[in-house]
């Protein structure tokens, strides 16, 4: 059983990265499928796609490569986890590398990055942090 579907997600995706995998493959959630909206929104992922399955449904995301194959996700870690989670407001929301990367952030108004979050004045539980 696993306990933290975002970390196994997330570590999947930099496992992916560090040996230049086109894409990855792991079971889909509602959870998961709005992280990588998030990460296709923002530009750190090329697509992704759910394929229905038994039992369960299959989230596939194509990593994206500069041109000289260069990565454009460079790091992303967990910031929240299920034994001390985080939450920030609109206030104490600070840019990543100076804007270069995003925050993930689960809000009232769903998984949004840092950026849509100060846009709409909302807070929430920081998910993972992706530069």
């Amino acid at each position: 059983m696993m306990t933290d579907p975002v970390a196994d997600m997330l570590t999947r995706i930099r496992n992916a990265n560090a040996i230049g995998s086109a894409s990855v493959s792991m079971p889909a959630s509602r959870l998961r499928v709005s992280i990588a909206e998030v990460l296709k929104e923002e530009g750190f992922v090329s697509s992704y796609s759910v394929e229905e399955g038994k039992p369960s449904s299959t989230l596939t995301l194509e990593l994206k490569y500069g041109i000289d194959g260069e990565r454009v996700i460079r790091g992303i870690d967990r910031v929240s986890r299920p034994g001390c989670r985080v939450y920030r407001g609109v206030d104490e929301l600070q840019p990543v590398l100076r804007g270069q990367g995003i925050h993930v952030i689960s809000t009232p108004k769903g998984v949004i990055s840092d950026r849509k979050a100060r846009e709409l004045r909302v807070g929430g539980e920081v998910l993972a942090r992706v530069f």
